[in-house]
This record gives structure tokens, C-alpha cells and sequence, in this order.
């Protein structure tokens, strides 16, 4: 995933903090639409700096992607999978599918659980500053 940060402060050992500022889908005209008090969030991150980029210039981060698709997986596709698995395995031995359904959706969601709080304590994600994407300010 690509995003357009800017970098706040470099580091000699080859690193930068980059500031990306998150805004909400509306785009923050709150006053068309009676206002909903959508905040930008500003988001702070350490990055791989190989191409030398200097404070306030904007650049173009990348991160890496394979945590990010092993957690979609684990969060969207393990719940979905358990419980057919668990319905079907159910039907065909006690005739109670959508017990055993349910109780192996409810495994998945506990696995996810555990998943998230170990993850939480790693920073698996690593950013990298790709290229130039503007001038400085």
C-alpha cells in the first residue's frame, strides 16, 4: 500500500518520521451536511529512508502488505470458513448443524481474539520511503 506523507525529522541511521494526516470520507465540509465533527487524524510513523528525503518534503511511503493480508485473513475468512465447516461436520453427525455451527464461529472469533493481543505487541508493519512526490514547503 502506497500513501503521500511528508517527513518531519530524519535520523543518521538512514531513518525519518513521516506525518500522515487521515481524513474522514466525508472530506470535512460538515456545514453542507449539518455536520457530523469528523476529525483528521494525524498519524506518526518511523520509515526507511534510502533515498535521502529531506524535512517537508512530501514523498511516497509504502508499507509492506503481508501482515496487513494474514490479519484480513484471520479476522474475515477464518470465522466464515469454521462456521461451514463446523455446520456441515455437525449435520452429518448429530444433525445439529447450526449448533455446531455456531460454536465453531464462536472458536474463530476467540482465535481472532488471541490473534489481535499477540499481534498488538508486535510492529510487524515496516514502512519505506519509495520516492519523491512534491516540493518542499
Amino acid at each position: 500500500m502506497e500513501q503521500v506523507v511528508r517527513v518531519k525529522e530524519t535520523f543518521a541511521d538512514g531513518t525519518a518520521l513521516v506525518v500522515h494526516v487521515r481524513q474522514s470520507a466525508c472530506s470535512g465540509d460538515c456545514h453542507k451536511c449539518s455536520g457530523c465533527g469528523a476529525a483528521q487524524e494525524t498519524i506518526i510513523l518511523r520509515a526507511s529512508n534510502p533515498i535521502g528525503a529531506v524535512r517537508g518534503q512530501l514523498v511516497i511511503l509504502e508499507s509492506d502488505t503481508g501482515s496487513v493480508l494474514k490479519a484480513a485473513a484471520i479476522l474475515y475468512m477464518l470465522p466464515i470458513l469454521l462456521f461451514f465447516v463446523g455446520y456441515f461436520v455437525g449435520d452429518a453427525l448429530w444433525q445439529r448443524g447450526a449448533l455446531a455451527g455456531c460454536a465453531a464461529f464462536a472458536v474463530s472469533i476467540l482465535v481472532s481474539l488471541v490473534y489481535d493481543r499477540k499481534a498488538a505487541g508486535k510492529e510487524k508493519t515496516g514502512y519505506t520511503i519509495r520516492e519523491f512526490a512534491g516540493q518542499p514547503f
